[in-house]
């Protein structure tokens, strides 16, 4: 208890470790994944107080009040509608313990700290969100794209047509349907399976 307590204060207790498959099902983020929805855990970094959750659809983050402490908040990020930004890994000093991988989703500011031996799993996961941001830019443009393109189909659908030109204005809402359906289908779940299995080395 003693030495729990001296670790919380003197600020290593919250030093983390990569996780590997094989202890997946002994975490609490296992059991907010939605199995139901194909979602898998690629990466996880655990600590005393924390969880760092990385899934094919968003990160889970199990948050601890503190080290000696065993309530949770559960906190999910989907990479559908959170943007990663800013990810860098600072590497540890001589007298160091730990290194630090830092990185955004929207403007939720993540620091988290891992034992210093596990620094080459660490730069698998660095190369993962690295990818997965610049594929959400590359969505990003895409989704506007998309809109404007919804915007103008939209419009000519509102033009006064002609008698008889009832194919042609069946024909319009037949293109917003699929239009707004493909969207749907391409930007409200996002999977990036493919990027943490080419980073990923287990």
């Amino acid at each position: 208890m003693f030495k729990r307590m001296a670790a919380e204060a003197l600020g290593i207790s919250d030093i983390g470790v990569i996780v590997g498959p094989a202890d997946y099902g002994n975490v609490d983020a296992d059991d907010y994944l939605f199995t139901e929805d194909g979602e898998q855990i690629f990466f996880l970094i655990k600590s005393k107080k924390d969880e760092y959750c990385f899934t094919n659809l968003g990160l889970i983050h199990v948050d601890g009040d503190s080290a000696i402490s065993s309530k949770r908040s559960i906190k999910r990020y989907d990479y559908a509608s959170h943007q990663i930004t800013g990810v860098t890994i600072e590497t540890a000093g001589t007298l160091d313990m730990d290194i630090e991988l830092k990185f955004n989703l929207d403007d939720t500011k993540f620091s988290i700290d891992v034992k210093k031996t596990f620094i080459e799993q660490l730069k698998d996961i660095y190369k993962a969100l690295i990818s997965i941001g610049k594929q959400q830019q590359r969505d990003a443009v895409c989704r506007g794209n998309a809109l404007r393109t919804l915007d103008a189909t939209a419009s000519v659908h509102k033009l006064n047509i002609a008698p008889g030109a009832g194919g042609l204005v069946s024909q319009f809402d037949e293109l917003l349907t699929a239009l707004n359906t493909a969207m749907l289908d391409t930007y409200t779940k996002r999977d990036f399976s493919d990027v943490y299995a080419k980073y990923i080395h287990n």
